[in-house]
């Protein structure tokens, strides 16, 4: 780090399909903001991002930036120059250093932008409009696989079937709501458990509906729609962690903001025995590790 980073902040902005997070490391401390993505970023939403978190240019010392949207960005914005983060490896990054903290709550040095959260091997999933999952190694990450499956088909659906697309008001919903009444489970298709799960385990994604006239509540099928993209995204998770050998697995990404997905994710994991971490800061993690990725260049 040159000395022209310690004297102002250091920011990264992580360009989404459906958000635009942002994170400052400010005097030590890591501020974050987030809005709704709008088109192709160019200098002037450069400029209303950093204004947005309380960053005007002039205190920037380094501007990392990262998403698929980036790449619609100068490479200079005034005098100050663009650090590129490959995606990839911004996901990577971001969750190990989120990893560690919710592996050791003592561990303030994960975000701390040292290279230590870097040598535990870690899958993490990216669960935001879709869901890619990448492997991150001490030697550099790596896309593995991933699934359409992610926010945008949460929202997607919740508007044919819930009529919003407001995610906290569908978290509401799956929150109050019994996945079984749109759902068949196991004790509907085979009278009992399988393995290690569960009778009221899922057997068919929203197939009670096809079986019975009587419509579900909304509150039945925000939570069968919660239950199948939390499901998805989890076995998708597990299956991938298994091939790559790795025991550590962090989902970041927007969609853990909803409690409701969080405890599918949850519930997977102790079905299938490997617990999936969820940081609390997961929304942000690709921009962190875009940060940490800069700071470390």
């Amino acid at each position: 780090m040159t000395s022209r980073d310690s004297d102002g902040a250091q920011v990264a902005i992580d360009f989404g399909i459906s958000n635009t997070d942002a994170v400052a490391r400010v005097d030590g401390a890591l501020h974050r903001w987030t809005r709704p993505s709008d088109g192709a970023p160019n200098a002037d939403v450069v400029h209303e991002i950093l204004r947005g978190g309380g960053v005007p240019a002039r205190d920037v010392a380094r501007l990392a930036v990262t998403g698929g949207r980036h790449r619609a960005l100068p490479a200079v914005i005034g005098a100050l120059p663009l650090v590129s983060v490959n995606e990839v490896t911004a996901i990577g990054r971001g969750g190990q250093a989120l990893g560690a903290l919710v592996r050791d709550a003592s561990a303030p040095h994960a975000l701390a932008f040292d290279a230590s959260a870097h040598a535990v091997p870690t899958l993490v999933v990216s669960a935001g409009s879709g869901t890619a999952v990448v492997a991150a190694r001490a030697d550099g990450c790596r896309h593995i696989t991933g699934t359409g499956v992610g926010g945008g088909t949460l929202l997607g659906l919740g508007r044919l079937l819930l009529g919003t697309t407001d995610p906290m008001a569908i978290d509401a919903l799956a929150l109050a709501g019994d996945p079984n009444g749109a759902d068949l489970s196991l004790q509907d298709v085979v009278l009992g458990p399988i393995g290690a799960l569960p009778p009221d385990a899922t057997a068919v994604n929203f197939g009670r509906l096809a079986r019975q006239t009587d419509a579900a509540t909304r509150e039945d099928l925000a939570a069968a729609l919660v239950t199948l993209v939390g499901q998805v995204i989890a076995i998708t998770a597990i299956n991938a962690a298994r091939a790559e050998q790795l025991e550590h697995v962090v989902v970041i990404g927007h969609l853990t903001d909803m409690p409701s997905f969080r405890a599918v994710l949850e519930r997977v994991g102790e079905y299938y025995g490997m617990r999936l971490l969820l940081p609390e800061e997961a929304g942000y993690g690709t921009a962190i590790g875009a940060l940490r990725e800069a700071v470390a260049a």
